[in-house]
């Protein structure tokens, strides 16, 4: 029997999603939790994978179980067995062929930057500070440069493994309320980095320090080392992936 999950952690404080040898991670604490619930070991296959410091909204995952389980069950179970900074939404039993990767047809992310002069207190854990002033209209105008299918490099890590820098924007999305400026991207994938570097890159363009026009040259020219920084990774959320509405999934992860 195939079970998905959708869950939804503070990724602070571990060492990314994936399984490691040493340090906390989210797949290790997760697949740790199931097994006891399963009462056999359960390994998960997740939507796509987390860096340190980066949250998500609604994580999917899916594994393989001969235990009989309600959907009640598999959560309460499995948040039972969690610690506080990881949660697990719903479980939905799926036909064996569902792949929480590569079933995913977008993925989500939200950056969030708090705009302002003085620094998080309350909200650190979750968003950047910038204290300069942004021009959320700049940003959004120089952004829309990236919509559609492009190579990606400019803004990808040294250390991203995907085997093609392509990749398809559907849309990106920069909204202020009060002191806060969230960005939006939509996208079939994404390589490694990518949206924290995107971030990078748009900050000076906010600030004036570069024209709106400089993202689409720094797109085109397909060179990591004359973009932006890579943002950090306390503002990054992963809000969900999304998959055809035939695996019946809730509506959040739903096309």
């Amino acid at each position: 029997m195939r079970i998905a999950l959708g869950i939804e952690y503070d990724g602070t404080d571990f060492f990314g999603w994936q399984r490691l040898s040493h340090g906390r991670s989210v797949q290790g604490e997760v697949e740790a939790a199931l097994s006891f619930v399963a009462a056999h070991p359960v390994e998960v296959t997740c939507a796509g994978r987390t860096d340190a410091g980066v949250h998500a909204r609604c994580q999917v995952v899916h594994f393989d179980t001969v235990a009989e389980r309600s959907e009640r069950g598999w959560t309460l179970g499995a948040n039972s067995n969690l610690a506080r900074d990881v949660a697990v939404l719903w479980a939905r039993p799926v036909a064996d062929d569902f792949h929480a990767r590569f079933g995913a047809r977008a993925r989500r992310y939200r950056y969030t930057i708090l705009n302002r002069p003085v620094r998080a207190a309350l909200s650190a854990r979750f968003v950047t500070w910038e204290r300069a002033p942004l021009e959320v209209d700049t940003m959004q105008r120089a952004a829309q440069a990236l919509i559609g299918e492009h190579d990606f490099s400019a803004f990808r890590t040294v250390a991203c493994q995907a085997n093609s820098p392509m990749r398809n924007v559907r849309e990106i999305a920069i909204t202020r309320s009060g002191d806060e400026v969230s960005i939006e991207i939509e996208a079939n994938a994404f390589l490694h980095h990518m949206v924290r570097n995107i971030v990078g890159s748009l900050l000076p363009i906010g600030r004036g320090e570069r024209a709106p026009e400089w993202l689409a040259e720094l797109l085109h020219g397909r060179d990591r080392s004359v973009a932006g920084p890579t943002a950090p990774s306390s503002g990054l959320t992963f809000l969900a992936p999304r998959y055809p509405a035939e695996w019946k999934l809730p509506a959040e992860v739903t096309l």
